[in-house]
């Protein structure tokens, strides 16, 4: 009996397949604390979500001030939300790595505005 050696797709497909599961998995696991930290988000009232807007305006332009006085706390800052979002670097990674192992099989349906309409090529 002849044993076959894996193909890239085959090595890409597995790779790119593992490094989403990893990166989901992790992702959601960080979710948790996360979840568990707006606990006081669901008791807001619609009076209160009116001040969501002035806010959020508040806080650009407090980004903005820290840009232009402390540039290097600024890009502390900026690292650290980074840095919490590494799991969907994983994701991103292997859904390119998917993608390839594929082998552009899918292509999007000719006319269609929708980006949900996918065809198999045959």
């Amino acid at each position: 009996m002849v044993t076959r050696q894996p193909s890239t797709k085959s090595l890409k497909s597995t790779t790119g397949a593992a490094l989403v599961a990893l990166g989901l998995l992790m992702f959601f696991a960080n979710m948790d604390g996360v979840v568990s930290s707006m606990d006081g988000l669901a008791s807001i009232s619609a009076n209160e979500t009116l001040g969501a807007l002035p806010a959020v305006g508040l806080a650009a332009l407090h980004a903005a001030q820290a840009y232009t006085l402390d540039r290097a706390g600024f890009f502390s800052a900026l690292e650290q939300i980074l840095v919490s979002f590494w799991p969907l670097l994983l994701v991103i990674i292997g859904g390119i790595l998917l993608r390839y192992a594929f082998g552009g099989r899918f292509e999007p349906v000719e006319g269609s505005s929708s980006s949900s309409a996918w065809r198999a090529r045959s």
